[in-house]
C-alpha cells in the first residue's frame, strides 16, 4: 500500500471500498477474539488494525489436470507474489481427508506431498507463505461446507479482518456468512482475485486488533 492511500481518512477508505463491494460477499466487521493463536500475525496497517488472507486450495490456486498434473491457476502464483510485497499474511482452508493426521500440521505435509509429486509448473508452490496457515479437518464432519474451518482460521486470526477466495459459490456464500469478506475467484468479467490492494485496505477498517509484532511472508 503506497503511503498517499495510507493517509486517507476512515471514510474515504471506506468509499473506496465500496466502489468494488459488489465483488465480494459482505462480511461482518471483525471484532477482538479470545485466545489468539501466536503464528497468526496479519498485515498491520498504519492505524493499527491488520487483515489475513485465507484461500481454498484445489481450482482456486491450483489446477489439477486430466493427467493428474497439477499447476498455478492463471494469476494464481502472481496473486500471491502481490499479497507478498505488502506483508499480508495467506493461509489455507481446504478439504482434505481427515486420515491423513491427527493434528493440521501432518495433514498438512500430507498435502504439500500430494501436491508436489505431480507439480508440472515451473514456478514451486509457495508453501512456505503459508507457514502453519493450514486448516484442514479433523473429522470428516469438518469438512466444508461445514463451518469448523473457517471458524478455526478466523479464531487463529486473533481479531484481524479475515479474507477468503474460493471459486464456489457454496464457500463463498458460507465464508461470508461466518464473518469473511468472501471472494468467488474465477469469473468472467471480473478480477481473478480479490485485488491486493483492496485486501491491504480492509486492515484500515474499524474493528479490527492489530498484532504486537506483525509477521513477514518469506520472500521468494
Amino acid at each position: 500500500m503506497n503511503a498517499k492511500f495510507a493517509r486517507k481518512s476512515p471514510r474515504r477508505i471506506l468509499l473506496v471500498l465500496g466502489s468494488v463491494a459488489a465483488m465480494t460477499v459482505p462480511a461482518a466487521t471483525a471484532g477482538a477474539a479470545a485466545g489468539k493463536a501466536p503464528h497468526v500475525a496479519g498485515h498491520a496497517s498504519p492505524r493499527g488494525g491488520c487483515v489475513v488472507a485465507y484461500f481454498d486450495l484445489g481450482e482456486t490456486l491450483v489446477h489439477t489436470a486430466e493427467d493428474n498434473s497439477v499447476r498455478y491457476m492463471p494469476q494464481a502464483a502472481a496473486h500471491l507474489r502481490a499479497l507478498r510485497a505488502r506483508h499480508i499474511p495467506v493461509g489455507l482452508i481446504t478439504n482434505v481427508p481427515s486420515s491423513w493426521g491427527a493434528t493440521d500440521a501432518e495433514r498438512a505435509a500430507k498435502l504439500k506431498e500430494a501436491v508436489d509429486q505431480d507439480w508440472k509448473d515451473a514456478t514451486p508452490f509457495a508453501w512456505a507463505d503459508f507457514g502453519d496457515r493450514i486448516f484442514t479437518p479433523r473429522t470428516e464432519a469438518e469438512r466444508k461446507p461445514a463451518p469448523a474451518l473457517w471458524e478455526r482460521a478466523k479464531k487463529a486470526a486473533g481479531g484481524c479482518q479475515v479474507v477468503y477466495e474460493a471459486e464456489t459459490a457454496e464457500e463463498v456464500t458460507a465464508g461470508g456468512s461466518l464473518g469473511y469478506v468472501a471472494y468467488r475467484t474465477g469469473r468472467e468479467g471480473w478480477p481473478a482475485y480479490l485485488p491486493a490492494p483492496f485486501i491491504a485496505a480492509l486492515a484500515q477498517l474499524p474493528g479490527t486488533t492489530a498484532p504486537a509484532r506483525p509477521s513477514e511472508p518469506q520472500r521468494r
